[in-house]
């Protein structure tokens, strides 16, 4: 997952108040119930010490969503009396909504709720042309179209030279909308970012097109039997997004996993725990970091300072460093912080295993270092 979009929110100081709001029911009584909502949560915040004005931005804001149509929910990040950062999620918040009052926004719940979540460019193929669809989690949109030769493309059952002349004409045809459908393909997909492509059609014009894309497309490439329109269509293109998030997932396990394993010097290219994490997040060597949401580390206590790389495990290393000012923060929330500000290209979430299982990182936490 890339928190880019984050940068702008550690720009600011804190505190700040994290509201994330389920809004995936809809009822005759779902503006009135919202409007309840965010009178509740406006009120769990100045319990937690908010200010005044800030509570009563949240409250407006949860307000302006009493006629949203969202399927989902939405993440509000405000401080100061403002509402910085307003973002759709892709999963339902669990309850009518939670609000946290904090030095950091409290950004590790995007990781599950609005993260790992393709979108993918589903490709309805046959031979004349194509039509693309992208989708995610938040719905489903019209994403451009491509039209091939339209004349000659079917074959007819005569075996005489100038049928066979014919066919071989069609074949040609075939092959060069492939071609066409392909290259409009791969440009929606530069264009989109999309992380999955599903073709759908039938069995040689679908196998046509993939053989003529890139080869840098191929590991993002995937097919589907259903017919376009199809319920089971839809069901199959959820559990090809579904498979393709599991597979990243594992992928970026198995190479920390790898990563982790010291090399005949003893030095290793990824840590796990609180205390290596810290120690790696101050010297700027998180490349990826690693996270299991919920995971026995991710709500630890550790101290941060004003910028990204003032981080410690105990307050007293902080004036150590020279640091004067320091606020207790939840371990992953800190060290997603210096992760986004120290340039990070990305973030992980990390399948959860049986309690007590050695193939993920101790803790819930983990990172692939820049160097070892």
């Amino acid at each position: 997952m890339d928190l880019a979009f984050l940068h702008p929110l550690y720009e600011h100081p804190g505190p700040w108040a994290s509201v994330y709001v389920d809004l995936s029911r809809h009822a005759e009584d779902t503006s009135h119930a919202r409007h309840l909502t965010g009178e509740a949560l406006a009120r769990e915040l100045a319990e937690q010490g908010a200010d005044e004005a800030t509570c009563r931005a949240v409250r407006e804001a949860v307000e302006d969503l009493r006629h949203s149509t969202d399927q989902h929910g939405r993440v509000l990040f405000a401080r100061a009396g403002q509402v910085l950062l307003d973002r759709p999620l892709a999963r339902a918040p669990q309850g009518v909504g939670a609000a946290h009052w904090a030095p950091l926004p409290h950004v590790s719940p995007l990781l599950e709720l609005a993260g790992e979540d393709p979108v993918c460019v589903v490709a309805y193929v046959d031979r004349k042309g194509a039509c693309f669809e992208l989708r995610s989690a938040l719905g489903r949109r019209e994403a451009g179209e491509v039209t091939g030769r339209q004349w000659p493309v079917h074959r007819t059952s005569s075996v005489d030279w100038s049928e066979r002349h014919f066919q071989l004409r069609v074949e040609n045809t075939w092959e060069h909308n492939a071609a066409e459908i392909a290259d409009a393909l791969a440009g929606c997909q530069e264009e989109t970012g999309a992380d999955l492509l599903i073709l759908v059609g039938d069995d040689r014009e679908r196998r046509a097109v993939r053989e003529q894309l890139p080869k840098h497309l191929a590991p993002c490439v995937t097919e589907a039997s259903r017919g376009a329109g199809s319920r089971l269509l839809d069901d199959e293109v959820e559990r090809l997004r579904a498979d393709h998030v599991r597979a990243r997932a594992q992928r970026d396990l198995d190479r920390f996993l790898a990563a982790r394993t010291p090399d005949g010097e003893g030095r290793a290219a990824a840590v796990e725990g609180v205390p290596a994490l810290v120690e790696a997040a101050r010297e700027h060597r998180i490349d990826e970091l690693l996270v299991i949401p919920d995971g026995p580390d991710t709500h630890r206590e550790v101290w941060i300072g004003e910028d990204a790389d003032q981080v410690a495990v105990r307050r007293t290393e902080l004036k150590t460093l020279g640091e004067q000012n320091s606020w207790s923060a939840r371990a992953d929330d800190a060290l997603l912080r210096s992760a986004v500000m120290t340039g990070a290209p990305a973030v992980s979430v990390v399948p959860a295993l049986p309690e007590g299982g050695e193939d993920t990182p101790v803790g819930g936490l983990g990172a692939l270092l820049r160097w070892r």
